[in-house]
């Protein structure tokens, strides 16, 4: 990305997580702040802005009060001098300064413009605040993460500002390409935060035309593949496992010295372990519990590691001699 040169008015997350992205392969990413600077930077642990230190990396600063005309015409002079421009204010704000895509492009008709919204630039919602916690209970994600006998349960950090960072970095490359390619005339990028987290839960809306049913909320488990799940050692640490494929699921069942369990026809096939999860959940929990997860991490690596756990008592050759979890 070098030579690619792109400046950065939006806020908080996903426009940072997009130039970081491009900053990191190459690209000149020239941060415009407001005299109060980003957000990001006040979200510090111990006084460290640990999260600028993140996704500010790579990155050129430029502070200009936009509020101010000169201000204004300097950024329209900096980006006479881009491939791309992001921001992140609400949707009619740019325009109101004066710096909307028609004049930015008058400009300089190859300049990329990006667009970050809540919901998008046009539309019902597209006036609403749109933070990503919104997002998050509006896309279904909430209501399907949890334990069904509480409530929806919110991640714990900015997925939906992420995915729609992944989503528009890669827009960036398209366009960029576009205008490499076909015409050297830039885009307008519309990047709503709802839009990629909504394309990654697709199946869930699939599934509830075919089905009419809304999916509970199952915890660690998997709707698709057991067994999936977080269990608690010995020594009170947790081990995440998930069985996904046919020989995985396999593996696992011998590994904790429960080979008949192959051919049980609860858990012969992927959907048999599915329908049965809760049982097979308390087999494999129940193993799980008696050892440290030193040991059952060994246990995961490779058949070698068998003869660390044989050694240390944990199970015997006897009870699962075709004991292999990886080819």
């Amino acid at each position: 990305m070098r030579g690619f040169r792109v400046v950065d008015m939006s806020r908080l997350f996903a426009g940072n997580v997009i130039t970081q992205i491009l900053g990191d392969f190459g690209a000149e990413i020239i941060k415009v702040e407001s005299p109060a600077g980003d957000t990001l930077r006040a979200w510090q642990t111990e006084g460290v802005s640990t999260h600028w230190k993140v996704y500010g990396r790579n990155k050129k600063s430029l502070c200009l009060d936009l509020h101010k005309s000169r201000a204004r015409e300097l950024l329209l002079e900096l980006a006479a001098t881009a491939d791309m421009l992001l921001e992140s204010f609400r949707p009619g704000v740019l325009e109101s300064m004066g710096l909307g895509p028609d004049v930015l492009r008058a400009r300089n008709p190859r300049l990329i413009v990006m667009r970050i919204s809540g919901w998008g630039q046009g539309g019902p919602y597209h006036q609403r605040p749109g933070f990503g916690t919104l997002i998050e209970g509006m896309a279904g994600f909430a209501a399907i993460n949890g334990f069904d006998d509480r409530e929806p349960v919110l991640p714990p950090m900015y997925l939906a500002d992420g995915i729609a960072g992944l989503f528009g970095a890669s827009a960036a490359l398209i366009a960029l390409r576009e205008v490499e390619q076909n015409g050297g005339v830039g885009q307008v990028i519309d990047l709503p935060l709802l839009d990629p987290l909504l394309a990654m839960l697709g199946p869930q809306a699939a599934n509830y035309r075919l089905t009419g049913k809304v999916r509970k909320r199952t915890g660690s488990r998997s709707t698709n593949a057991a067994p999936r799940n977080a269990y608690r050692a010995k020594d009170g640490r947790y081990v995440s496992l998930s069985g996904s494929t046919q020989k995985m699921a396999e593996r696992t069942l011998r590994a904790i010295g429960r080979p008949e369990l192959v051919d049980e026809p609860k858990f012969k096939t992927n959907a048999d372990r599915v329908r049965n999860a809760a049982e097979l959940d308390a087999i494999i929990g129940a193993f799980i519990a008696q050892h440290n997860r030193e040991l059952l991490e060994a246990l995961g690596v490779d058949a070698s590691s068998y003869q660390k756990l044989m050694d240390a008592g944990v199970v015997s050759e006897s009870r699962s001699p075709s004991f292999q979890l990886t080819e």
